[in-house]
């Protein structure tokens, strides 16, 4: 499928009507529906997902997605027009949605502290590998035996989910406490002292039952003033990471490329921005419980300014008549420097502090606002790139990026916490106004999340 978008893309720069691909035509309008619907659907899968994680569990939730996203590839695969693509498209676009809500979620309340922001990347490290797979296979398959193969994916992580337990914070919140310590019990190792932390979870749940009547939590107790700041964080992160560009860039090197003038095949092209995608996941892997979340998204939207200007630079010359033949290679090198910077910290870190900072009490909720905002910004860029570059350029889209870039550097600098090391019950008192930003981080040792995940006799 990734290499049926590419491949429209660029081919309708050279025939404006039709591009055919089988039994299957597809025009440039169809093209980019094509491209744009998934985050539209994602949109609604967002906003759905809040109210499924609270009631149906956060484990249930994302286990409910595994058939689905196996009927959305096999509608692609078996598709005998663009109407069946489309489908495929919006019922993928609506799981994601509902995955990229739970998944963070879940992380957050189930990996200790000390750790968290480690296993937290390792969804996107290993989606990474995913898409890198892709990428690699376009070059050998068809875009149905491609979406074949998609289908394919979803069932060891059907395998998967069964193995793992409930949230113990889902569990309590629910009055559940011998399913909670079960659970803990479960996910720190059966050898491992659980008691400090289960009695640490029962208390903020107490207290956030005693400040509130259970019967409010609802939409409307997302907006109430002790929880704003918390919501604005994760809102104001993921405005920052879709309007840097990412998606225009990720959805667009082909033209982007061409149109500087370089010759590169564009199999290699997208085989190399998923190599160096994978590899600066990896990189924030390591580092995100080493440097803290700041310091990566620091690191993150000083590369992003530094490559978008280059790069609006490079296509302002261009367009003035100015020889910029001996400056081909910049800007592959400034999309590939540019795809490490937002790896390493808007891509992923927005997802990871929106299981962190949103209070337990609204978690659901917000998180289902957080990630449905995200999707409408990712809607918006992708669908309006191509008219934004008619109306300011490609060099002025570029600027225009790197603006936003900038001011979202400020925005990290001013408004986002550090929350390395510290427990989900200490970030939610400092955010909600129940305690100092100064309070120590507990250095409890702890056995591994992932110390009793039990082998599989399949390779997962």
């Amino acid at each position: 499928m990734v290499k049926l978008l590419l491949r429209a893309d660029t081919h309708s720069r050279i025939d404006a009507n039709y591009n055919e691909y089988d039994d299957v035509k597809i025009n440039y309008i169809q093209a980019s529906w094509i491209g744009s619907l998934m985050p539209l659907s994602a949109l609604f899968g967002g906003m759905a997902g809040g109210p499924l994680i609270e009631s149906l569990g956060r484990r249930t939730t994302i286990l409910s997605t595994g058939l689905p996203f196996i009927v959305s590839f096999l509608l692609i695969a078996l598709a005998n027009g663009v109407p069946m693509i489309l489908a495929g498209r919006c019922v993928a676009g609506f799981c994601v949605g509902i995955a990229s809500l739970a998944l963070p979620v879940y992380l957050g309340e189930t990996v200790q502290p000390e750790v968290r922001g480690t296993l937290g990347l390792l969804p996107t490290f290993l989606g990474n590998i995913g898409i890198l797979t892709c990428f690699i296979a376009g070059t050998f398959l068809n875009w149905y035996q491609l979406a074949f193969f998609g289908a394919c994916i979803p069932v060891p992580f059907l395998i998967c989910m069964f193995l793992i337990p409930e949230t113990p914070r889902w569990y309590i919140g629910r009055n559940k406490q011998k399913q909670a310590r079960k659970a803990l019990q479960w996910l720190r190792g059966k050898d491992a002292d659980i008691s400090r932390e289960f009695a640490e979870i029962e208390k903020m749940n107490n207290e956030g039952n005693a400040a509130e009547d259970e019967n409010s939590t609802g939409c409307s107790e997302v907006f109430k003033a002790m929880y704003m700041r918390p919501l604005l964080i994760s809102i104001g992160l993921m405005f920052f990471q879709q309007m840097s560009g990412i998606n225009a860039v990720i959805f667009y090197p082909i033209s982007f490329l061409q149109d500087a003038g370089s010759t590169i095949n564009e199999n290699y092209c997208t085989i190399i921005v998923g190599v160096v995608n994978l590899l600066s996941v990896l990189i924030a892997t390591a580092l995100i419980d080493r440097l803290g979340r700041k310091i990566l998204l620091y690191i993150s939207s000083t590369a992003m300014i530094l490559t978008l200007a280059t790069l609006g630079t490079f296509f302002y010359f261009k367009s003035t008549g100015s020889d910029v033949s001996e400056l081909g290679w910049l800007p592959l090198l400034s999309f590939v420097v540019y795809v490490i910077g937002f790896s390493i910290g808007f891509g992923s870190i927005p997802w990871l502090m929106m299981g962190e900072i949103l209070p337990a009490k609204i978690r659901g909720s917000a998180a289902s606002l957080a990630t449905a905002f995200n999707w409408t910004c990712t809607f918006i860029v992708t669908k309006t790139f191509n008219d934004l570059t008619a109306l300011l350029g490609t060099h002025g889209a570029f600027w225009l990026f790197g603006v936003v870039c900038l001011v979202g550097l400020f925005f990290v600098i001013i408004f986002v916490p550090e929350t390395q090391g510290k427990s989900l019950e200490d970030i939610e008192r400092n955010l909600t106004g129940g305690g100092s930003p100064d309070v120590p981080v507990r250095n409890v040792r702890r056995m591994s999340s992932i110390a009793n995940l039990k082998p599989l006799p399949i390779g997962v």
